[in-house]
Formats: C-alpha cells, structure tokens, sequence
C-alpha cells in the first residue's frame, strides 16, 4: 500500500512562490478586480438564465455529461459548487463587458488591419543549395519538373512529402518576413522565385490568396483581442500591493 500525502494550502503557496507562478497569478486577481469594478461602474449584470447558460456551456465543453462527473472535476480542482458560480460569474461578466466596450470597434479595426487577416496555400520545399533551388525553379518554369515531383523527391519529412510540401492557410504573421512579402505580393497560381532566409532556400508555390472575411468567429477573436489589451493596459496602471501572513 502506497504512503498517504497530505498536502496543505500553505504548502501550495509555497510550490507556487517555487515555480515563480507568483506574478501571473497576482497579475489575474487585479484582472478579475478590475472586471467586477468596471461593471459595476458601468452597471453590467448577470442575470440567472445567463449563468444557467454558462453552465451548461461549460459542461458540454469539458464533457462534464452526468453529475458525478461535475462533482468529480470540482473536488479535482478544489472548488465548492459557490465558487464554481463565480467562476462561471466572471466568465459572463467578462464577455458581456468586453461587448460593451468593444462591439462597435470590431468592424472598424477589421476593415484597418484587413491585410493582416488575408490567407495563403501555399506548398513549400526548403533546400540547402540555392543552386540546386535555382535550377528546380526553371526546370519548373519550363515544364520539365512540376512543384510535387520536388516535393515528392527533396522533403525529408514523410508526412509533409506526402502532402506535396502543402503548408495549409497561413497568415502573414506566420511567415518569415522576406517570405510573407514575398507570398503576398504573388499572383497564384505561382511558383515563386527562391527565397534566401536563415532556415534555408525556399522554393515556393502559391496556390491561393483568400480574401479576410469578417466571420462570427473572428468578430469573436478581434473582440477578444480588444479586450484583453485594454485589460492588460489597465492592470499596467494599477499600483500592486501583495499581502502574504
């Protein structure tokens, strides 16, 4: 029979002032704070078919199908049925402030930083001789080789070399620099002229640019993002002073 470990709270403070998780869980509580005060200011509540919502929301997405199931994930988790409300609270109180305070924005930064949100698919095959990379070019260009069979023949990854080199819709921000400039400047369908980065040669064929179109789910995403840096800039404002006995 294995050893009983009991494990007190002073002791869970203590791992976390080790793993130096002190700041960032600081940093959430004057998060939360400014949350519940900012609300109360602007007088956003949370009505109880709201907080309803929100649980049943909650149990689907963590597969929390019967009761014991949620009983189980709140003594994992040390959490009275209470606290499970406010958590639930704050998640709510969140949203419904963020959609107070940036609803009308989406649209406008959408439209400012649309080039941003514009989408490659692209393939790719990276060399280590920019002659070799040169030459494949031109073989392309001029029809003797096409972009698979140099996949099929240069990708060392099986996975990637059975996908022709195929990179799936990418954004500008998940490109190198002198690619995405590169990439997005194309007219597809292109094979672009090899492209010189730290991690190699790169041999490229641009399939298609799609257009950003302003979805539920990036409006959802943008507001998210414009609401986490206003919280951000406002937790920078406030003077933190931790009390620990």
């Amino acid at each position: 029979m294995s050893d009983v470990i009991t494990v007190s709270f002073e002791e869970i403070v203590y791992q976390m002032k080790l793993a130096c998780q002190i700041p960032s869980i600081v940093e959430d509580v004057i998060r939360r704070k400014i949350i519940l005060s900012t609300a109360l200011k602007m007088g956003i509540q949370v009505e109880p078919k709201e907080l309803q919502q929100a649980a049943d929301n909650f149990r689907q997405v963590n597969r929390l199908w019967r009761a014991n199931d949620t009983w189980s994930w709140l003594q994992k988790h040390c959490l009275s049925l209470d606290e499970f409300e406010e958590l639930l609270h704050i998640r709510v109180l969140s949203s419904k402030l963020a959609q107070q305070l940036f609803a009308n924005q989406v649209e406008p930064f959408f439209v400012e930083h649309q080039l941003d949100y514009t989408q490659v698919v692209m393939y790719e095959v990276v060399l280590d001789d920019e002659d070799l990379a040169m030459e494949l070019f031109y073989s392309i260009q001029e029809g003797d080789m096409n972009f698979h069979e140099v996949a099929h023949q240069y990708i060392q990854d099986k996975e990637l070399r059975r996908s022709g080199g195929c990179r799936g819709q990418l954004r500008r921000v998940d490109l190198k620099p002198e690619v995405s400039a590169a990439v997005f400047a194309s007219t597809p369908p292109q094979v672009l002229m090899p492209i010189v980065t730290s991690k190699g040669i790169h041999l490229i064929f641009v399939e298609e640019l799609i257009q950003p179109e302003l979805t539920q789910l990036l409006r959802q995403k943008i507001l998210s993002d414009l609401f986490l840096e206003w919280l951000k800039n406002q937790t920078k404002q406030v003077n933190i002073v931790a009390q620990f006995n």
